[in-house]
């Protein structure tokens, strides 16, 4: 996809000593990703080059103008206020599904604007986020793209009546498993095809 890219990403992260675990960590993203982003295979979206000109502490155009545009690869998001669910359903989410760029978020504020400046496919939703209801964020998500499929996590299964009222395609009860997801999948409202989502 892109080498300059790729060579680029390396260098920054190789300055400030870190690994790509560690990148990966302070973005909230699987390993792999900062893998395949550093071996040309893929290329983060614009809002992921915000988030990594932040983490390295570099200068986002050089990190713009390294970059190419045009990866089709479909956008999954998983919300959680619990860094450790977080970090713990990330690479679940990888493993299940290779092509998509998986992105992690604490704050549901931060999801949301990512949903609008990119098209969410794939939404994973804790319920309880402490003010915040993963209800409302589902009901803002489907009106920023009504369709992107969104699936409650919780550890609540009496949250299921109010889930499936606000138009999610899933329900899953912590802690969440690869088996689970691929359940999940097989229901979506708008399935993925191989190549990206269906339009």
């Amino acid at each position: 996809m892109s080498k300059l890219f790729a060579e680029t990403l390396k260098k920054l992260r190789m300055e400030k000593g870190i690994s790509q675990r560690e990148l990966a960590e302070r973005l909230y993203v699987a390993r792999t990703s900062v893998n395949r982003w550093e071996n040309g295979s893929r290329l983060p979206d614009a809002a992921m080059l915000l988030r990594l000109s932040k983490a390295l502490d570099a200068d986002i155009n050089v990190l713009f103008n390294a970059a190419v545009e045009g990866d089709d690869s479909p956008t999954v998001i998983m919300v959680d206020d619990n860094r450790i669910v977080l970090n713990g359903g990330l690479p679940i989410l990888e493993e299940v599904m290779p092509s998509a760029e998986v992105t992690g978020f604490t704050k549901p504020a931060e999801a949301l604007a990512y949903a609008k400046a990119n098209r969410v496919a794939l939404a994973f939703l804790d319920i309880e986020m402490g003010s915040v209801s993963g209800l409302d964020v589902c009901r803002d998500l489907l009106d920023i793209n009504p369709r992107t499929n969104v699936v409650f996590l919780t550890a609540y299964p009496s949250y299921a009546i109010d889930a499936w009222e606000t138009g999610a395609s899933g329900f899953m009860l912590k802690p969440i498993t690869a088996e689970g997801v691929r359940e999940q999948l097989r229901k979506l409202r708008y399935p993925f095809s191989p190549g990206g989502v269906d339009t």
